[in-house]
């Protein structure tokens, strides 16, 4: 993670405008993409919304329950920023154990790094293990202790660190580490090579490692010891923050991060009353959406999409993407914002829109992409050819045979350059 960048997408959205151009007629817009869909037989759920009005213009099985991959991260993102608040921090914090030594708290930070910052990196600073260690240190100095052990504490979170529906390559593939509350560089053996993605089979254990090392660094010779859980009321001996929800959440939109998806999932839970676990979290994250009248067709078990077990149908999928454009709702802009910009950007920078039958979409059309074994999906929102901001999902797959991502582009576009009005 550390060696990734919150990206800053090119180009603006602004947000949904009642007074801008009339919506399309949906008849028209019907010819251009039923022709492209191939009929009702084809394997793939449509849905184009007005997103001022919320009023569908295209469906097709919109609102049957499909596989919507890492368009699950559309809701998460969106139930965090509702909840928690795009400007709220992630606090990781190291504190006196009373028995001596150091105890690392972790609070569920994925963007803690161990690495050096890097001027210009483009996104906002992330939480310095260095400086924490610094910190802890210089506290520790002070009071004359000289040699401590570490132990650690992830108890932020509960259950187990993987969901039971994920595939077992998974982690030794590198889609994401075991989720914890306490991890550095989202667990990656190395960080500065954003080449491997291997990850550490325990992260706190690991980040307790590299802590003790960067203390003896600062001074203070130090080992790592276990886990433990930090006793209410001690001492802080430091403290970092992470970067604000927003800008975590327009990362994990841009580049589909799964790590960060999971860990915003549970700050839900967290802010909800809930278990920060898998179910807790799907739960806190369906109770936030219900909330805000968008939880209807929504059955999600993790963050990040990865689970086969997820449904989500199109209309739900476009609601949710229309919520986060509307100008009562600033807080949830960062949905918005983080979406990837069609041959730009994150998971739909090129090849993606730079062949003929999609190319006219590129800088018009902003949408998170979602892709299984089998699926692939396609939401997000578009002004057409007459300035009409509108909002779309397009599911394609049933986990069963290839299924053609460009096809869902090639749609995308058809909305993008739909002069229907």
């Amino acid at each position: 993670m550390a060696a990734r960048d919150l990206v800053q997408a090119p180009g603006g959205i602004p947000a949904a405008d009642p007074a801008a151009a009339r919506a399309p007629n949906a008849s028209a817009l019907a010819g251009r993409l039923s022709p492209l869909i191939g009929g009702p037989g084809a394997k793939i759920n449509a849905v184009v919304i007005d997103a001022v009005t919320r009023r569908p213009l295209f469906e097709q099985r919109a609102g049957q329950p499909a596989t919507p991959a890492s368009t699950t991260k559309l809701a998460t993102s969106v139930a965090v920023l509702a909840s928690v608040g795009p400007q709220h921090r992630i606090i990781t914090r190291a504190v006196r154990n009373p028995g001596g030594g150091v105890v690392l708290v972790g609070g569920g930070d994925p963007t803690l790094t161990a690495l050096p910052a890097r001027p210009g990196a483009g996104h906002p600073p992330y939480a310095s293990l260095a400086e924490l260690a610094k910190q802890t240190a210089s506290a520790l100095k002070s009071s004359g202790v000289m040699r401590v052990r570490v132990n650690y504490d992830a108890s932020a979170y509960q259950g187990p660190s993987t969901a039971p529906s994920w595939k077992p390559n998974y982690l030794p593939d590198g889609e994401l580490a075991p989720v914890s509350a306490l991890t550095v560089d989202e667990g990656r053996v190395s960080p500065a090579d954003p080449t491997r993605n291997a990850r550490v089979n325990d992260p706190p254990a690991a980040a307790a490692t590299a802590f003790a090392r960067l203390l003896s660094r600062n001074g203070v010779s130090a080992k790592a010891g276990r886990q433990a859980v930090a006793q209410k009321g001690a001492a802080q001996l430091g403290a970092v923050q992470s970067p604000p929800v927003s800008a975590l959440v327009e990362h994990l939109l841009t580049d589909s991060d799964n790590d960060v998806a999971e860990a915003m999932a549970r700050q839900v839970a967290i802010k909800m009353g809930r278990q920060a676990s898998f179910a807790g979290a799907a739960q806190a994250v369906r109770q936030v959406l219900a909330r805000l009248g968008v939880a209807d067709g929504v059955l999600v078990n993790d963050g990040s999409g990865l689970s086969p077990r997820n449904r989500i149908s199109p209309i739900a999928l476009a609601r949710i993407v229309s919520l986060a454009a509307a100008p009562e709702r600033p807080e949830l802009r960062a949905v918005i914002t983080g979406l990837p910009v069609a041959g730009f950007s994150g998971t739909l920078r090129p090849p993606r829109y730079t062949v003929p039958v999609s190319q006219a979409g590129a800088g018009v059309v902003r949408a998170k992409t979602g892709t299984l074994s089998g699926v692939s999906t396609l939401a997000g929102v578009a002004h057409d050819a007459d300035g009409r901001l509108l909002a779309f999902a397009f599911m394609a797959g049933d986990g069963k045979g290839p299924v053609d991502p460009g096809k869902l582009d090639q749609l995308a576009a058809a909305v993008a350059t739909c002069g229907c009005g």
